[in-house]
Parts: C-alpha cells; sequence; structure tokens
C-alpha cells in the first residue's frame, strides 16, 4: 500500500520503523521521544491533523453499531460510516 506520510504518537518513534518508512518513500510525522539521544525534526503543522482525526475516531465510537461492526453486509456498514459521519458533521 502506497502512502505519503504516518502520522503517529511517540510510542511509534523507533528506529526500524523511521528506516522501514524511509525506504518506502513516506515521511514520519512522530515526534521524539524524551530519552531520545539525538533528537530529530518532525512536522508539527501536519502533526496536529492527528489530534482531529483521533477526535473523529472517538465520536464514530459513540455509534454503538459501527463499534461493534453489528451488520452483516459491507454494504450497509459502509453506509453506517457515511451515515455517522454525517451526523458528527452537522453537529
Amino acid at each position: 500500500m502506497a502512502f505519503d506520510a504516518l502520522l503517529a504518537d511517540k510510542a511509534f518513534d523507533a528506529d526500524w520503523l523511521l528506516a522501514e518508512l524511509d525506504a518506502r518513500g513516506a515521511s514520519a510525522v512522530i515526534p521524539p521521544k524524551a530519552n531520545r539521544k539525538i533528537k530529530r525534526d518532525y512536522d508539527r503543522h501536519t502533526y496536529k491533523w492527528r489530534h482531529l482525526i483521533e477526535n473523529f475516531f472517538a465520536k464514530i465510537k459513540e455509534f454503538r453499531a459501527i463499534a461493534t461492526r453489528y451488520e452483516k453486509t459491507a454494504c450497509s456498514y459502509t453506509a453506517n460510516w457515511h451515515l455517522a459521519a454525517t451526523i458528527i458533521a452537522a453537529k
């Protein structure tokens, strides 16, 4: 799967992961851990988007049918995702 960047928290600040992302040509938007000897830079502006994404998933989990994968078909499940996203956007 191709992607441009990985937005993650400090728990994912590992050398092997950073090397893998570099090999795939993706940038790592991961703040360095406090105990890292050599501090590295990251895009703070892009990292702020991670908060919005986490809030969206927290709100989606309020819808029981989505959180428990209640629907039997993929079409119904996708429709509920769209419905929940619309309700969240309308608030």
